[in-house]
């Protein structure tokens, strides 16, 4: 039975790394994907039809609510669930099409960061990376892992007796230890002070200077924003908005909003692409800076929301004008 530990590795038969996935400028493909669980009219389709790819050496960032189809896809994507339909290409080749030694190897090349923790794991910080780096042909070096992920001082301390937020960091060790050329973040920082989440986001940066693709899922929308260069949203199974991350939801959706007292008609707002000009002819208006006065531009968090809230047929209305 597949248990935590052999989705994060798995022994290594002697494999060297596809030349030809290496070449490629995309480490991920997906190309009408769809996964439905029961049969007939009973089936639920949790993902249905998507479209995306992954660049080499990004952080991509797939967003979305409970229940929206992001476990569904990042588990086919990582080779444990087969797709009801459309295609699918991870560092070169189909994880569903792959066995016995050739998905050994493939695995190899992943790293995996769960959302559950190594609650009951007895062995040490170090005995536990040690035995995890012993699966791989290139592994990191096990103290500068430790160290990567802030647990020096933890390093002879047993898994089971650290805190939450200690263990998440050995989950993440246990990711990277592999040296993987792409690597699964599924809600990395959960249980993470704000002091943590932004050494954690240090770590990641580090990780993609070195070459390392990301796939990163997130309710942290913040964390999205700081880390990812490009996003999905997907809602209901489908995608609703790709792009990048100051570009997602397109010009309407980022239009700022400016806020400010008016003596005798209390607060007012307006939105404008100008915001600047607004400002100053309040000013010159008002005689001075208008009181309690805000320049908002919406975040991804904003956008995020407007898009979820979205009925199917409000996006598609939106995708035929978009074409058209």
């Amino acid at each position: 039975m597949e248990t935590d530990s052999t989705r994060r590795a798995l022994p290594l038969e002697a494999s060297d790394r596809h030349s030809d996935a290496m070449a490629s400028e995309h480490v991920i493909e997906v190309a009408g994907l769809r996964k439905s669980y029961g049969m007939g009219a009973a089936a639920v389709q949790a993902v249905d039809g998507i479209d995306f790819h992954i660049e080499r050496g990004e952080v991509f960032a797939l967003l979305g609510p409970n229940g929206a189809g992001k476990s569904s896809t990042v588990e086919i994507l990582e080779g444990y669930h087969d797709r009801t339909g459309g295609e699918v290409s991870v560092l070169g080749v189909d994880p569903q099409r792959l066995h016995g030694g050739a998905l050994l190897a493939w695995k190899a090349r992943i790293g995996i960061v769960l959302q559950s923790n190594t609650h009951e794991n007895v062995l040490t910080v170090r005995q536990t990376l040690r035995q995890f780096a012993a699966f791989y042909p290139r592994p990191r070096d096990v103290d500068e892992t430790i160290a990567a992920v802030g647990l020096s001082e933890k390093a002879d301390a047993r898994v089971n007796k650290l805190s939450g937020g200690q263990r998440r960091r050995v989950d993440v060790a246990l990711g990277i230890i592999g040296r993987p050329e792409l690597l699964f973040l599924d809600e990395p920082t959960t249980g993470f002070d704000p002091e943590a989440r932004r050494e954690f986001w240090k770590l990641i940066r580090g990780l993609q200077a070195e070459g390392t693709s990301i796939l990163l899922t997130t309710h942290y929308l913040d964390e999205a924003a700081q880390l990812a260069s490009r996003v999905g949203i997907i809602a209901a199974g489908k995608l609703v908005d790709i792009g990048p991350v100051g570009e997602i939801g397109g010009p309407d959706a980022r239009v700022p909003l400016v806020r400010w007292r008016e003596p005798g008609s209390g607060i007012r707002e307006q939105r404008t692409q100008r915001p600047a000009e607004l400002v100053a002819a309040l000013v010159t208006r008002l005689g001075g800076e208008p009181a309690e006065l805000e320049v908002i531009r919406p975040s991804l968090e904003d956008v995020y929301l407007q898009l979820i809230r979205k009925t199917p047929t409000e996006l598609d209305d939106e995708r035929e004008g978009v074409a058209a």
